[in-house]
């Protein structure tokens, strides 16, 4: 496991926006899946909506948020200029509202909302390279860091060029850079963060020591190789180069997924709280995603395909962000409020700033609602999809819940 420092971390009052908000447009994401039928293609307007409001809302405003508390814990560096992330916030969250309204209303929305969103990611981009500039630390988490930033700005010029594109500003092949654009952002930075952060943080929460790293490294080569091809290839329209990439990319996640084998044997903590919980769910997730993936090259069955997305999304992403959720955000706010007091009086365990029999409903909820929404997308069921949608919102309120009291413990 990496050495972490806790020295350069920025304070609480500029982290819990992140999370907060972030779990606000989680819960507006599921809230919205009610109103949704299980056929529908992703060219919709709609659809398109509905996975910014996820992406950028939720997934993107955590992740930030993650990254600005342990980019310079990792780096063992302070940020270059930590204060832009107080301009990052707000750009990113009304930049996604005025996207979701544009794809959902208004398109003329979308480049004003497409450029609040580019802005945001270019200075979180250009402070985090800054950033990794000042260190002299190379771990393969530095790494991941470093790629998934260029990917990231790759994602977000191409997103830009598709809002300018949909509102009638520029004629592109929307279809072709939409391609490029959702790999770069979900492929390239999406997945590249949580294989580094999956190297720093399961380790850590699970007690593991001492483990060859060498699957994690290929698994990594693999990865920002399959994610160039891709891009490329679907810039310059290339199907069967774009299927190589694929394949690439698929070869690599088996290894990042043999790395979390090699993790989880030497595991020292055996306790199954809601953390444990929740990877475990995500990496059965991700192996039905990538089973549903192989299975829709050989079926070509749009039904499949969008349960192989759901299952990527709702039931890798989804819990492994939510369950990191539970140790991130109750040790940030202990070290803030209570670590001073460590020798003074009586300070509270991390596990004591929530409740665990309100995450654990959260926790059957979202399960719930991840493998009906899935099952219902698959068989083109609208009553067993939004059964699953009514699941994954109750959950989503509990998460809610459970992360506003968080935030609020010891005030």
């Amino acid at each position: 496991m990496n050495p972490i420092s806790r020295d350069f971390a920025p304070p609480l009052s500029l982290i819990a926006p992140f999370f907060k908000y972030g779990v606000l447009f989680y819960l507006l994401a599921m809230g919205a899946l009610l109103f949704f039928e299980p056929t529908f293609s992703y060219a919709q307007m709609d659809i398109a909506g509905w996975v910014h409001l996820f992406l950028l809302g939720y997934v993107m405003m955590i992740i930030f948020g993650a990254m600005a508390q342990l980019i310079p814990v990792v780096l063992e560096v302070g940020h270059v200029v930590v204060d832009v992330y107080y301009v990052i916030l707000p750009l990113l969250g009304f930049g996604a509202v005025m996207m979701v309204i544009g794809f959902w209303l208004m398109p003329a929305l979308l480049p004003y909302g497409g450029l609040l969103v580019l802005v945001a990611m270019l200075i979180f981009a250009f402070e985090n390279i800054a950033t990794l500039k000042k260190t002299e630390i190379r771990t393969l988490t530095v790494k991941t860091v470093a790629w998934s930033n260029g990917y990231l700005l790759l994602g977000i010029l191409t997103g830009f060029v598709i809002a300018l594109g949909l509102s009638g500003d520029l004629g592109i092949n929307v279809s072709l850079m939409l391609k490029a654009h959702v790999y770069a952002v979900l492929g390239g930075y999406v997945v590249l963060t949580i294989m580094g952060l999956s190297l720093i943080l399961i380790p850590m929460f699970s007690l593991a020591h001492g483990f060859d790293e060498k699957a994690i490294h290929i698994a990594f080569r693999l990865v920002i190789t399959g994610v160039g091809i891709v891009f490329m290839a679907a810039l310059i329209s290339q199907e069967w180069l774009m299927m190589f990439g694929y394949a690439v990319n698929t070869l690599g996640i088996f290894f990042y997924m043999w790395q979390m084998y090699i993790i989880a044997k030497l595991t020292v903590r055996k306790e199954l709280d809601v953390w444990a919980k929740s990877i475990i769910f995500a990496f059965v997730s991700l192996i039905l995603a990538i089973a549903l993936g192989l299975l829709y090259f050989v079926i070509n069955s749009e039904s499949i395909l969008h349960a192989s997305v759901w299952f990527l999304l709702l039931g890798f992403i989804s819990s492994f962000i939510t369950g990191h959720l539970y140790k991130i955000v109750p040790f940030l706010v202990w070290f803030e409020r209570f670590a001073p007091l460590v020798g003074k009086e009586k300070v509270p365990m991390l596990h004591e700033m929530y409740s665990k029999e309100g995450a654990s409903m959260m926790f059957g909820f979202s399960v719930a609602g991840v493998i009906l929404g899935g099952v219902g997308l698959l068989f083109e069921s609208d009553i067993v999809f939004k059964a699953g949608a009514s699941f994954l919102f109750a959950g989503a309120l509990f998460l809610y819940i459970i992360m506003k009291k968080m935030l609020a413990y010891g005030e």
